[in-house]
């Protein structure tokens, strides 16, 4: 588990190809490794990997086939830019929201534009996952976590404040970057109880539809 506080920006420095999946170094900057072990969970641009070797400036990290298929990790190239996170402890102070470390989808962001000194995007969200997506919710961007300003369908808006833009790959974002969305967990779980007992059945049964939840008091 993460906070989607952004710890460090490091830098890919190696992208071996290993019979179809990948192998990754990572060049970590200020991220402090001296309490990580082998097998620690460190999240890269909010994917959470397993650190199989490393040393006080660097680590590196399998990434499988699926993984690489389903997040932006499969776009990075020698020198790109990503956001890093230790895996949170019971003593890590809880700035962000839980982020579990997997990514529900890829994002595209559509526009960008100043507003102050801080900087609004307007990000398009696949359509299976706008239902999680709230005005004033948390929503995990490349494993930083943020506050949703609105909602518009399948799209929703986020005002960057200074400090985040220094501090997380977020600065360089333009019309057209692919990110790595994960939603709040607690709407996930939500969904998956309200479908109470119907939840062990296939998902060829139906899940939460509108008849489902007028039929359970949800709607008048």
């Amino acid at each position: 588990m993460f906070t989607g506080i952004i710890q460090s920006i490091g830098t890919v420095r190696d992208m071996q190809p290993k019979g179809g999946d990948m192998r990754l170094s990572i060049a970590t900057g200020k991220l402090d490794m001296n309490d990580v072990a082998l097998g620690d969970s460190i999240a890269v641009n909010g994917v959470c990997l397993t650190a199989i070797a490393f040393d006080g400036s660097s680590f590196s990290a399998d990434v499988s086939r699926e993984t690489l298929s389903l997040t932006s990790l499969g776009n990075l190239n020698r020198g790109s830019s990503v956001n890093l996170e230790k895996a949170l402890t019971l003593q890590t102070r809880l700035g962000g929201h839980l982020v579990s470390g997997h990514v529900d989808g890829l994002g595209e962001v559509i526009s960008r534009h100043d507003d102050g000194r801080s900087v609004r995007f307007s990000i398009r969200a696949p359509d299976s996952l706008a239902k999680y997506i709230s005005a004033k919710g948390s929503i995990c961007i490349d494993g930083t976590s943020l506050t949703v300003n609105k909602v518009d369908g399948s799209t929703f808006e986020l005002n960057i404040v200074p400090h985040t833009l220094e501090e997380t790959i977020i600065a360089g974002y333009h019309a057209g970057t692919k990110v790595n969305l994960e939603v709040d967990i607690i709407a996930r779980y939500l969904e998956r109880l309200l479908l109470g007992d119907k939840a062990a059945q296939s998902a060829s049964s139906g899940g939460i539809t509108e008849a489902f939840l007028a039929e359970h008091g949800f709607m008048k």
